[in-house]
């Protein structure tokens, strides 16, 4: 019998709340950048030890910081002056059944490929350098992946939180991310970066959204260029979220730090695309949730689902199964306003029994409350007994966690 408790609660669901606040991170932002490249590895490192041992083996890539570096930057261009440096840690398997795995350049190349396939103008053999600090995995944890079974015990001892549905405001915010990120803005507007960041306040029915986009260099001739764009990016984002998205009033402010009259100090002036350039480090775990938005009036666990293996490492796997539980539950249970599903593991015991799986669920009128529990009850069951098939999607990518 697996553990599993439903609860009814009586609050406010969080799209009814007077205030609301969302963050998004985008593609360029040194956090995201961190989360994407160290969970490719992961999945790199995934399908090596498939191809060549028929199992996934131990590995954590979850350490990850990109230290920012140093440009010169001017109208119409720039140059690179110190290279970002990417640090990848954390643990994996380099050698099994007396066969050597060369885990670094999986990793390098890895990153290298992020890179070229993500950011447009970053160079990745020159404007950033490698450094890894992997390490043969601690004999305890891998220990786990010699055990009999198909469904491998959890390596740590960890709690984790998903909800549904998305409120109006968690989707603006994503939304206009992934808006000015899209293939068809960069053509329009190349001068975009792709450090994006949006940040959504929701008063009431009025929501405000304070958005930075760094425009790059090699496109702004000068600073009354600078503001002629940047006035046609803000004109854009308005247009974009009112025929979009429905609130009483919707508000963009536009890279807020800027000043007329300043040169480069008051613009928001970019060589590569990112803050990573000169400006701002990153790391893995402080971007955006595993669905993708930081909200702030929504319980949070504290693990980073990006670069764990995708079979034993429940910081991962109970990340994304929370948030998948939950929608189920929403989608496919009548009369449910919201729902929050917890999962908390215990080291050592088999991943599809965990230590408790809880789903705590806010009702609308005149619902049958048995009925509703029973049928979440029976959701969570489903989830956990196909948590195998799970683990095998996330060995291949196809659930994103930033």
């Amino acid at each position: 019998m697996r553990n599993i408790a439903v609860e009814i609660l009586k609050n406010k669901p969080v799209a009814e709340q007077d205030v609301e606040i969302v963050e998004r991170k985008g593609v360029g932002h040194p956090d995201y950048i961190c989360d994407a490249i160290m969970d490719s590895i992961s999945v790199a490192l995934s399908q090596e030890y498939l191809k060549r041992f028929g199992d996934i083996l131990h590995h954590n890539i979850d350490k990850g910081l990109l230290a920012a570096g140093q440009v010169e930057r001017h109208f119409g261009g720039g140059r690179v002056l110190k290279p970002m440096e990417l640090i990848i840690g954390d643990r994996a398997t380099f050698k099994a059944g007396g066969k050597d795995i060369d885990v670094e350049d999986i990793a390098v190349k890895t990153a290298k490929r992020w890179f070229e396939n993500n950011l447009r103008f970053v160079d990745s053999e020159n404007d950033v350098r490698y450094r890894s600090v992997l390490a043969p995995s601690s004999e305890e944890l891998a220990d786990i992946f010699k055990r009999k079974g198909k469904i491998r015990g959890a390596n740590d001892t960890s709690a984790v939180v998903g909800y549904a549905p998305f409120t109006s405001t968690e989707s603006s915010v994503y939304e206009t991310e992934r808006f000015l990120n899209s293939e068809e803005i960069k053509n329009i507007h190349p001068e975009t970066g792709e450090d994006v960041k949006v940040m959504g306040l929701r008063k009431g029915d009025i929501l405000e959204m304070t958005v930075a986009v760094p425009l790059i260099s090699r496109y702004v001739e000068n600073e009354k260029d600078y503001f002629i764009k940047k006035d046609k990016i803000k004109t854009l984002i308005n247009r974009f979220a009112n025929d979009k998205f429905k609130f009483d009033k919707i508000t963009v402010h536009l890279n807020t730090l800027d000043k007329k009259g300043e040169g480069l100090g008051g613009i928001y002036l970019s060589l590569l695309g990112t803050s990573a350039e000169d400006a701002d480090s990153g790391q893995v775990g402080r971007g955006n949730r595993v669905n993708g938005v930081i909200s702030l009036n929504r319980p949070m666990g504290t693990e980073a689902a990006a670069g764990k293996n995708p079979v034993s490492h429940v910081g991962k796997i109970y990340n994304i199964l929370a948030h998948k539980m939950a929608k189920d539950i929403y989608d496919n249970v009548e009369g449910v306003k919201e729902v929050y599903v917890w999962l908390l593991s215990e080291i050592g015991t088999r991943i599809d029994r965990p230590h408790l799986a809880s789903a705590q669920i806010i009702l609308k009128r005149d619902v049958d409350k048995r009925k509703v529990c029973k049928k979440a009850e029976g959701m969570i069951e489903k989830g956990l007994a196909d948590i195998g098939r799970l683990c095998m999607e996330l060995a291949q990518g196809k659930y994103p966690v930033c």
